[in-house]
Order: C-alpha cells, then structure tokens, then sequence
C-alpha cells in the first residue's frame, strides 16, 4: 500500500513535469527565481533571461539559460543578458538603456525627440539610445556631456483623460504632478497617489503627426480600451554593452 506522503510526492512530480512540458506564449514569461509555469518557448522562440526574476520568450535565438542573468558592474540597475553589440552608444556603469520589447515598437529604445535636449520623450532606434537611472523616485537621463535631464508627466486634466504625455526637463519633477518613477525587477513603473491605475506598468506609444514615437503613461487596463492610433507596451531596463536591436 501506497503512503499519502509517497502520493503527495508523486503528484508534484507530476505537476512540475506539466508545467515544464506546457508552452509559453510569445513575449511571455518562461523562468525566472520562484517561476513554476512553462519553461519552454514556442518554435522559433527562445526563454532569454531580463534578470534573475524574469525570462522571457522573445524572437530568434537564445543567448543564455532561464534564470542565469549576466551580472553588469555598477549596482541600482537591472541586469541582461545582451547579444553582438550592434549600437553605437556603450552602456556607462551604473545606467541601463531602456526599451520596448513587443510589437509594433519591439526594441525601440527610449530618448528626447530632440536628442540630448528637453523636449518629448520618444523610442527611437538603438543607435540613438539614451542612457538612465532611476533615482529618489526620478527617471534621469544622462546626456553624454554630463547634464541630466528629468522625466516629467503632464497633470490629468480630468477623469476623462486616459494617457499622460512624458517629456524631458533641465529640472527634477516637483509638485503634486510628479509621481514616482521605480523598477519592478527590469520594468519601469510610474505611481502618483492622486490617480488609481490597473498596472504601474503600462505605457502607450502614439505617433506623433511627424512619425516621432511620443511616450505616454496608460492609465486605463493594458491592452484593452486602446486609443486609436496607440500601442500598448510595457518598457524595461536594457544592461548589454550597447543597445541591440
């Protein structure tokens, strides 16, 4: 006769070999520290490691194992792995780049329009990557001849409003409109206690009448209820020797 310890044994066996024999979706999570969902991509996928809490199923080949992120120098940022450096900015210590990772905007990385300068905040193409850090609650971007440019978030008008548009400024975000930016493992959030938002992680892409890839904070559900002409995206912390398309 069979234990119930002996039974209980069994059954996790099996539960952990459905898991690990199930597949994840496209730009879903696959590993990850604590993960126990599918491990296994679909074909033409692979698991690639954000850091040690996320992995996720991203196109083409893969650069390293669930769960084994590569380390960058520095501290206070995110790690990635990264592929054959292909962009022409090299990662300081201490920052990351930060991108989009689903389509239509799949690795486009965040910048100002103007580059270097106060004025929108766009993705744009990783050979004009900006580099950032998020610090006391500020999002900076470090221009390349020392300044520092903060992300601002314009006020909501009213309770109709669903997207706040973010650009750069010479000065911190202040006042009862500045919020919080942070990381949540390799994704950036945005908080304000004035406004309830379903996920701290949602973003909007909207093109501009020029092409320009304006940045915007989604204060509706992700994915659902979209505005016309928009794209919905979540953006993370990119920490390759250089920005990778």
């Amino acid at each position: 006769m069979v234990s119930s310890t002996a039974l209980s044994i069994i059954g996790a066996l099996f539960f952990v070999a459905g898991a690990a024999a199930q597949t994840a979706p496209q730009y879903g999570q696959c590993g990850g520290q604590g993960w126990s969902g599918a491990t296994t991509c679909p074909d033409g996928w692979s698991c690639t490691v954000s850091n040690q809490y996320y992995s996720q199923c991203l196109p083409g080949a893969a650069s390293s194992q669930p769960g084994s992120p590569t380390t960058s120098p520095g501290g206070g940022s995110p790690t990635s792995t990264s592929s054959s450096p292909s962009g022409t900015s090299t990662l300081t210590p201490g920052n990351s780049f930060i991108r989009a990772v689903e389509d239509p905007n799949f690795h486009k990385y965040l910048r100002s329009e103007v580059a270097g300068t106060a004025s929108d905040a766009v993705l744009g193409e990783p050979n004009t990557a900006a580099q950032f850090q998020i610090t006391a609650g500020q999002l900076v971007q470090l221009v390349p001849d020392g300044s520092k440019l903060y992300a601002t978030v314009e006020p909501r008008a009213n309770s109709t409003v669903m997207k706040l548009k973010m650009s750069w400024s010479e000065s911190p975000a202040s006042g009862a409109n500045a919020g919080t930016f942070q990381w949540s493992g390799d994704t950036v959030e945005w908080s304000i206690p004035t406004i309830q938002r379903p996920q701290l992680n949602a973003w909007l892409i909207c093109p501009d009448a020029a092409g320009n890839k304006d940045v915007y904070i989604n204060l509706g559900p992700y994915d659902y209820q979209t505005p016309a002409g928009c794209a919905d995206e979540t953006i993370h912390a990119y920490t390759g020797a250089t920005a990778t398309p």
